[in-house]
């Protein structure tokens, strides 16, 4: 069964259409990743699903509930963690779980347990405003997952945290996931894309692929060269435009030269290789590569 089954999703604003005929599923126990720009319609998408707004079109069903007729229901099943820090920053750290306990009329037993999960009880006086990023996005997950949610939704969760804080969500995020709870999270790092079951590209609106992250590399059926020598930055320049090559970018003393047309590319990375005298082989086409390769073939649909 899916925890998330939605079909035709239409969201406009005025005469803007943010999000444009969206059809997804999410399987039960799923990690799923939602990427695409900025303005390309994921948190008004996940604000759809989750009850907070109502769709112009389309139908969908999240936890088997009506996205239409039954948002109360979904929202009290559903964990929401916002992008920007959403708790009270003048409030403690107890005070804050206290006031969520509240509001799903959770017993008091649920805040300690939240609070020794979250880790030294020491801290649960300290105000909100007062703790580092690493640590508001820990107040911010304990208080989603406190009222114990079939699915949770996270909008950009780690920006703006450290590594080893991203590293940490994440591993929590998998162990809830292999507990049975349904995540889908948006997100602009690759890395943690990667560590997604499944990903869903978005982009100004439109739902260009979805699948696993192999599958979605390999339907993108782009070619990737690897360029090196002391003349790479000559080689970038004369590469800019030529027939076959879609993206130039260095990476370290490398240059990564990409394309959808594998026989043009070839030719013009082995005329500038012949040029400038760097060397060049064939190599792995990422998942960065994926994502801006889609981001050139789009039109804002904000313009």
């Amino acid at each position: 069964m899916n925890a998330i089954e939605v079909s035709g999703l239409v969201k406009r604003f005025g005469d803007k259409t943010v999000v444009d005929h969206v059809s997804m599923s999410v399987a039960e126990g799923e990690i799923s990743g939602f990427l695409g720009p900025n303005g390309s319609g994921k948190t008004t998408t996940i604000r759809v699903m989750c009850g907070l707004l109502t769709p112009d079109e389309g139908e969908g069903r999240v936890l088997d509930h009506d996205i239409r007729s039954e948002g109360l229901r979904i929202k009290r099943e559903v964990g929401y963690m916002t992008q920007k820090f959403s708790f009270y920053e003048d409030l403690s750290i107890e005070e804050n779980l206290t006031f969520v306990a509240r509001l799903y009329d959770l017993d008091p037993v649920s805040v300690r347990d939240t609070l020794e999960d979250l880790g030294p009880t020491s801290r649960r006086k300290q105000l909100a405003g007062t703790l580092s990023g690493g640590w508001k996005q820990r107040l911010a997950l304990a208080a989603c997952i406190m009222h114990r949610p079939k699915l949770l939704l996270l909008d950009e969760p780690t920006a703006g945290v450290d590594p080893k804080a991203r590293r940490e969500f994440w591993d929590e995020i998998h162990m809830r996931a292999s507990a049975g709870l349904t995540v889908l999270v948006s997100t602009h790092y690759m890395d943690e894309a990667e560590r997604c079951h499944r990903i869903h590209y978005i982009s100004y609106g439109k739902l260009l692929a979805s699948g696993s992250v192999a599958e979605v590399i390999r339907d993108a059926a782009l070619t990737t060269f690897v360029m090196e020598g002391d003349d790479i930055t000559r080689a970038a320049k004369l590469l800019q435009g030529r027939n076959g090559v879609d993206q130039v970018a260095p990476f370290g003393l490398t240059l990564h030269v990409v394309g959808r047309d594998g026989v043009a590319l070839e030719a013009a990375v082995a005329d500038v290789a012949a040029e400038t005298g760097v060397a060049y082989k064939q190599g792995s086409t990422s998942l960065e590569d994926v994502f801006i390769q889609f981001m050139g073939q789009s039109t804002d649909n904000m313009a």
